[in-house]
């Protein structure tokens, strides 16, 4: 089977077989990065948006990171431009401190596993923006410090000292929300991993 990079020599010659096969199988992974976020007829937009993305910028990629980061600095990127067309040009956004709640977003529906999984999505919608990305590359897509740092544009020491305060952020208002909805912590009072949410079919 040919690997991402083999697939994205392809393309850059033409072939749009290897174009259509690499970005099938990340498609998944896209529409979770934006799910997450967004309803849906927004996810299936900046779907699209990141796909035309990686194809005006593809000679740009220099091998130098795996197509996968690459791919999601490109979602970043239309992420946040997103969120900036919809607000008043008056207005700054700055997605270390706003969240998906406070910037207005309406993410898609998803079948939590049970009411700690339900409260755990609750808690990571409601951390700014950047920290809940983190997150989500971090333990759904399996990014480590480097690959995180690529994707944001920063050191790998910078990228792993945000993951570590959106990780205490998490544990902040999750357990905020569990105790208020009086479900009982573990051990350490920390919440699970976060898992992806089950999508509807």
């Amino acid at each position: 089977m040919p690997t991402d990079l083999e697939l994205l020599e392809r393309w850059r010659a033409d072939d749009r077989e290897a174009g259509n096969l690499l970005f099938k199988r990340h498609f998944s992974s896209l529409c979770q990065f934006f799910e997450n976020k967004l309803d849906g007829d927004d996810v299936t937009e900046l779907v699209q948006r990141t796909f035309l993305a990686c194809v005006r910028s593809r000679d740009s990629f220099r091998n130098q990171s795996s197509f996968r980061t690459y791919m999601f600095a490109i979602a970043r990127n239309e992420l946040y431009a997103f969120f900036r067309r919809r607000r008043t040009q008056r207005e700054r956004l700055d997605f270390d401190h706003s969240s998906v709640a406070d910037l207005g977003a309406s993410p898609s529906s998803a079948l939590a596993r049970d009411q700690r999984h339900a409260l755990l999505l609750e808690a990571l919608r409601s951390v700014p923006v950047e920290q809940q990305l983190l997150l989500e590359l971090h333990y759904w897509e399996e990014l480590d410090a480097g690959q995180l740092a690529e994707v944001l544009g920063v050191e790998r020491t910078t990228a792993r000292t945000r993951l570590h305060r959106a990780r205490e952020r998490l544990k902040i208002e999750f357990e905020r929300r569990s105790s208020a909805a009086g479900l009982a912590l573990d051990a350490e009072g920390t919440p699970l991993r976060p898992r992806r949410p089950l999508r509807q079919s």
